[in-house]
């Protein structure tokens, strides 16, 4: 395993509702030689509870982040898959956890920061969170009876991740991109601005915004674009902008 890989992959699990469930999380990664750990809007942490089930694995407990949103906890990372045990509303791609482990591991050894998003126990990860990730990972479990614990998730995807470090995999393809990645808070100013363009042009014509930022997500989240990339395209919406303020200014 490559030295800094894992502090190059990051387990978010978000709205985590039993503080023990963190810890057996937290004990799933240690195992498997994985250490950081961020969390959004935990029910309860710190808690006895999630110590006790760390059995041992208190440092990640310790240096986990706790978060107000997704966003703050996917912060730097230039890829995120999102962990779902069924299918949703927002229309990913979607990987087992094996293929996701290979695409994870390989944009780390191009020096990217990877996060794996977990959702609650009970609901999963909701549409506005998924949206927020590049790719859908499901765990091919039995149809009536899909819902795997959470720590269990994370333990499954641990485990690839620690396999396919392990294997004899190809040499990861080099980056098409001439300029570092852009970030999740990057790639979440620009989505604002994008939003706050299509509100100035009347694009939407009074029709509700809501499925075709969600499709607009999709489209620049597959892209996977870069910071240099990200700037041109908020010159050009500065400009859009500046147009439809002198257009309203003739009326």
């Amino acid at each position: 395993m490559i030295d800094d890989l894992p502090h190059r992959l990051r387990f978010v699990l978000v709205r985590t509702s039993h503080p023990g469930n963190i810890g057996s999380a937290a004990r799933a990664m240690r195992t498997m030689g994985f250490t950081r750990m961020e969390l959004v809007l935990p029910h309860r942490f710190p808690d006895r509870e999630a110590s006790a089930l760390a059995a041992g694995a208190d440092a990640v407990l310790d240096g986990a982040g706790v978060h107000p949103g997704l966003v703050d906890a996917l912060a730097g990372s230039s890829l995120a898959l999102g962990l779902s045990a069924r299918r949703r509303g927002v229309n990913l791609p979607e990987l087992t956890p094996r293929e996701a482990a290979i695409q994870a591991l390989a944009a780390a050894e191009r020096g990217g920061q990877v996060a794996l998003v977990f959702g609650n126990e009970r609901t999963g990860l909701e549409n506005e969170e998924l949206a927020r990730c590049h790719a859908m990972v499901r765990i091919p479990s039995v149809d009536d009876f899909s819902s795997l614990n959470l720590s269990q998730a994370v333990q499954v995807m641990a485990y690839e991740l620690r396999m396919a470090s392990l294997g004899e995999r190809a040499t990861a393809p080099p980056s098409l991109h001439d300029e570092p990645p852009a970030d999740a808070a990057q790639m979440e100013r620009f989505y604002e601005h994008l939003a706050q363009m299509l509100d100035d042009i009347d694009f939407h014509k009074g029709r509700a915004p809501t499925t075709i930022m969600l499709r607009l997500r999709k489209l620049f989240q597959r892209a996977q674009m870069d910071e240099r990339e990200l700037r041109m395209l908020h010159g050009i919406f500065a400009d859009a902008q500046r147009m439809a303020r002198l257009a309203a200014g003739k009326k």
